[in-house]
């Protein structure tokens, strides 16, 4: 339903009084998920380099610990670049200076919702 020419004027003003407002700018830009997910996703990708130079260290002074910590650390690092690029796809909204909580996405069937929908539905013509 189309706004009437009152509200789309109102509409207008509102925007620009809140685009004015930096008190409001800032809390919008420290509440932004991308932004979080973003700066995650660089420091994950720091952090594999960082566990790949472990493994190359390991390698080199011949010690199988350090190599499997290098390792360790670049597998972390990647799960969480992987999980915060993925949450910065998808931003939940948020009320600026609030609590309120967006509703959580439905979760996706797993391997064993499936295998349980399959057991579920076989034909009970074998008993």
């Amino acid at each position: 339903m189309p706004l009437s020419e009152h509200e789309q004027r109102l509409f207008e003003q509102i925007e620009r009084s809140l685009a004015d407002d930096p008190k409001f700018a800032s809390a919008v830009r420290a509440n932004d998920p991308r932004l979080h997910a973003r700066r995650r996703v660089v420091i994950a990708v720091l952090v594999v380099l960082a566990g790949l130079g472990l493994v190359v260290y390991g390698t080199a002074i011949k010690s199988m610990l350090v190599g499997v910590a290098g390792f360790v650390v670049m597998l972390a690092a990647a799960a969480l670049a992987t999980h915060s690029y993925r949450r910065g796809q998808t931003p939940q909204l948020r009320v600026v200076g609030g609590t309120a909580a967006a509703p959580r996405p439905a979760r996706r069937a797993t391997l064993v919702d499936r295998l349980e929908a399959r057991w579920r539905g076989r034909p009970e013509s074998h008993r």
